[in-house]
């Protein structure tokens, strides 16, 4: 019975599909296979290929990939929550981006994705008062995606940003679960004082691309905010803001924006 009970608890469906879908790319393509045999089928479990690929990623010569994969693998150790985000996120991106046809991608292309559990492992190491090592993080993240996030951000699960160019989520943001953003995207503060002076998006939130959300402000659950707006102001739940400064121009069209990805703004009627 403990023997069932054990290779049940491996069993992954998840990794076993990544898996099949790495097969099937190598024999597609063979000059391919180096990168992913490397980066997935070397591997025995999702964690493990993530540690790889975050490391490969940022190591420079001022800090080696064994080093940082050695990081990684003890953040995954010690805190399981970080694997269940990436999973969440891995998810997110599948379903809701129409260029993503394999779970293998984001874990392989998608700096968006790569980004954001890099980040995951960043704040890990804020929490546990790791300061420098954390900046590091952010700092080659920064470097090598074009995503700026400090690690001390909160940032929920089922996170998909787009394209991910010139990401800015400043110290004391807030990002609630199944919120997709679209390239460079801003959550900012205003003014220097040392406080808490960035936004809070609520659950489901979709921004779109070239959005400014300034100040300690909240932005309600299942809102949209059209690309290219600068919201100062609180936004309600599920509204639909769009405009310099962002105004309230409709409802947010459907229960779940952020999965939806629908970000046409109608005109109002008799327009």
């Amino acid at each position: 019975m403990s023997q069932t009970r054990t290779a049940l608890s491996t069993v992954d469906p998840v990794w076993d599909q990544i898996t099949a879908e790495a097969e099937d790319a190598v024999r597609a393509q063979p000059l391919m296979g180096g990168l992913i045999h490397a980066c997935i089928l070397h591997h025995t479990r999702l964690d493990k290929a993530l540690s790889y690929r975050i490391a490969a990623k940022l190591c420079s010569n001022e800090m080696s990939m064994v080093i940082l994969r050695e990081i990684v693998d003890e953040a995954y150790r010690d805190d399981p929550s970080l694997v269940e985000a990436a999973r969440a996120d891995l998810s997110a991106v599948y379903e809701r981006d129409p260029a993503c046809h394999r779970l293998l991608q984001p874990i392989l292309y998608f700096k968006g994705y790569q980004a954001v559990q890099a980040y995951r492992v960043g704040h890990y190491l804020w929490t546990k008062g790791d300061y420098d090592l954390a900046y590091f993080f952010q700092m080659r993240v920064s470097e090598i995606f074009g995503v700026d996030i400090h690690p001390a951000a909160k940032i929920g699960r089922g996170i998909m940003i787009d394209h991910a160019h010139s990401i800015v989520i400043g110290e004391t943001a807030v990002v609630g679960d199944n919120v997709s953003m679209l390239h460079s995207v801003t959550l900012g503060g205003t003014g220097k004082e040392e406080e808490d002076r960035h936004p809070k998006i609520a659950d489901g939130v979709l921004i779109g691309a070239g959005a400014k959300v300034l100040g300690n402000i909240k932005v309600g659950e299942c809102s949209r905010i059209a690309a290219g707006s600068v919201v100062l102001a609180e936004v309600p739940a599920c509204k639909t803001v769009a405009g310099v400064p962002a105004k309230i121009v409709g409802e947010a069209g459907c229960s779940q924006p952020a999965v939806s990805m629908n970000q046409v703004v109608s005109a109002p009627a008799g327009k």
